[in-house]
């Protein structure tokens, strides 16, 4: 039987790890993307190529784009990262490691692969539970970036083949998606998540995204397998 192809959006973090087990699971043939666009954790692109080996992807890209070109954003400059901050305060405002437009960007370069290798599916780990507050990882971005694709593209235009976004993790809590990794044999101690890590790489532990991590593991009385400065 021939597999349906999709391309996975992976950066090598917990949610995108779990994203790919996920199309895996579900018979995808999987293509993964990962980009090189500035970011101050340009480590997890490692763990990307790392974890695309381990689950055997049929090809795995990484895209160079120069978003430090325009800053805004803790990620891309030297603004410093947030540490510390309780959930509620994540949620009081879209914080400055927000990059503007970085969802729309990596969609748009799947999307032109996936009409390329003639998949109908892209997959992208964007959750609004446990989340940064970020506007391209809400349900409506995603419904109009879907309908967008549909009109912008020669598959979709021509009536060859609908193009799907495919977003599993998007109404799951970071624990919730741990469980769904765990239960399909995802291995967390291969990823990474940190926005902030050290020279050698380790995590720092307290910037949201770690934190957001921690937090899902302690949900689920378990030890995150990955090491962390504090």
């Amino acid at each position: 039987m021939i597999k349906k192809k999709a391309v996975v959006l992976l950066s090598g973090g917990l949610d995108s790890t779990t994203l790919l087990a996920y199309a895996i699971d579900k018979g995808f043939d999987c293509h993964t993307i990962s980009f090189s666009y500035g970011q101050r954790h340009e480590v997890e692109l490692a763990c990307a190529k790392n974890v695309a080996s381990l689950y055997d992807v049929t090809e795995h890209k990484v895209i160079e784009i120069d978003l430090r070109a325009f800053g805004g954003s803790a990620l891309t400059s030297e603004m410093k990262v947030p540490k510390d901050r309780s959930v509620l305060e994540m949620d009081k405002e879209i914080p400055i490691t927000y990059v503007p437009a970085r969802n729309t960007i990596f969609l748009s370069f799947a999307l032109a692969y996936a009409e390329v290798i003639k998949a109908c599916d892209i997959f992208i780990g964007v959750n609004a539970v446990d989340y940064s507050g970020y506007p391209d990882c809400r349900p409506e971005y995603i419904s109009a970036y879907e309908t967008m694709a549909n009109l912008a593209t020669k598959s979709g235009v021509e009536g060859e083949r609908r193009l799907n976004i495919n977003t599993p993790l998007l109404s799951l809590k970071k624990s919730e998606i741990i469980q769904m990794g765990l239960d399909i044999g995802v291995d967390y101690s291969k990823t990474f998540t940190c926005y902030d890590p050290n020279v050698a790489g380790i995590s720092c532990g307290t910037c949201d995204s770690c934190l957001l991590r921690k937090k899902g593991f302690l949900e689920l009385h378990m030890k995150d397998p990955i090491q962390y400065q504090k």
